[in-house]
Order: structure tokens, then sequence, then C-alpha cells
């Protein structure tokens, strides 16, 4: 068995990091994962999203591992399962293969949590955005500024997986390789993450912008009327 931990600070606000995290497929960075299916998905008494997703990959085995473990079959099925909680900001997500399980079995395990030196700032400087914006009665500079706000928030992504190669001789060292190969993957994935970030932010742009036209121009003919 091989375990292979990482942590990584996404400087975007945990609310931003977890959209982006459940819209993260299909994205050009994993092109493996080509289908994502929704088996469940359900809020429970404290409010916190349940989902439970199938998700269809290329998995991409080393060379080295499919000559070992004598399957040339790339397609593999991965089950995931997780927890929003959006009051105590935590998003956790658990996933393992459910086939090859005879030969290789992965599982991992991913935590987003808001950085633990950023909730006062955040309290404080969103309280400051919210007066800002009744004091001035202008909704276009509290967007403005609560945009440029959000940028200092950072989100915490901690990751362990636990692999298991079973019935082959070199399972130590195929276990290694693994853990490599699941390392690359990882920080691909962060990096879909970022893809997937400002596509969301392009959309909220483009969204205030239209807001902005759409508020100017009844001020404008006001103004032209007097």
């Amino acid at each position: 068995m091989k375990i292979w931990t990482s942590e990584h600070i996404f400087n975007h606000p945990w609310e931003m990091v977890t959209k982006a995290a459940m819209q993260k497929y299909p994205n050009p960075m994993n092109p493996s994962v080509f289908g994502v299916d929704v088996l469940d998905r359900n809020l429970d008494q404290q409010g916190r999203l349940h989902s439970k997703r199938l998700l269809s990959t290329e998995w991409g085995l080393p060379s080295i591992v499919k000559s070992l473990i004598g399957n040339v079959r790339t397609c593999t099925y991965i089950q995931e399962s997780s927890i929003v909680d959006p009051k105590e900001k935590m998003f956790e997500l658990q996933s393992s293969n459910i086939t090859f399980t005879n030969m290789v079995s992965v599982d991992e395990r991913l935590t987003y949590k808001p950085h633990p030196e950023d909730p006062e700032k955040y309290i404080s400087c969103y309280s400051f955005s919210f007066s800002f914006c009744v004091v001035n009665c202008d909704v276009l500079n509290f967007l403005s500024d609560f945009f440029q706000i959000i940028i200092l928030f950072r989100t915490i992504l901690t990751q362990e997986a636990i692999i298991s190669v079973k019935g082959i001789s070199l399972s130590s060292y195929l276990e290694g390789v693994m853990a490599n190969t699941i390392s690359t993957n990882a920080g691909k994935g962060r990096e879909a993450m970022e893809w997937v970030i400002r596509r969301l932010n392009a959309e909220i742009e483009e969204l205030a912008a239209t807001a902005r036209g759409t508020i100017r121009t009844p001020m404008a003919a006001a103004v032209t009327e007097k």
C-alpha cells in the first residue's frame, strides 16, 4: 500500500473554488475524463449538499503497469461521493475506482476549506463592502469593490490517495509508479480548476457589465428628459 498526500492553496474564496470543483469536468487539462453522470443529489436537514457521481475515464495507467497486470483495457469507472457544508465552509470529496478492483484500488479524498488566516479578514472586508454600498447607494461601486476584495481570500485543498496493487509481483514498485502518475494528474487538476475559475469570473464580469448598462440607460434617459 502506498499513501500519497498533497496540499495546495488557491488564491480564491472557498465559494468560488467549490463551485469550480463541482463544474471541473469537462476541461482541456483532463481530457481523460469523458463522462460525468449524477446518480443522486440531495440536501440534508443541516443544509448540506450530498452528491454521488459516476465518472467515466481513460485511467491512463503507465505502460509498465498495464504489461504487468496483463490488461489493456483503459476505460475505468470512478465512484465519487461529496458533501458541501456551506455553514462550516467545507467541501469533502471521496472517490474510488469500481473497475480493476481485483488488481488495483485507488481511494482518494479531497478537502477544500478556507485558509485559517482569512476568516476575520473575510468578515471585515465583506462588511466594509456592504457598508460602502448602503452608505453610497451605488450598486455598481459595491460590485467593483467586492470583486477586487475577493481576490484576497484563499482556499486550502488537501489531497490523499491510498494506492493498493494486489496479487502481482513488484507491487510496491508499481504503487510508487502510480503515485507519481497521481501527482502529475493532480497538478493538471489544479490547472483545470484555475481554468474553470477564470471562466466563471468571466461570466460574472459579463453579468456585471450587463447590469451596469441596464442601470445606466434609465439614468441617462432621465437626465436627457431634464
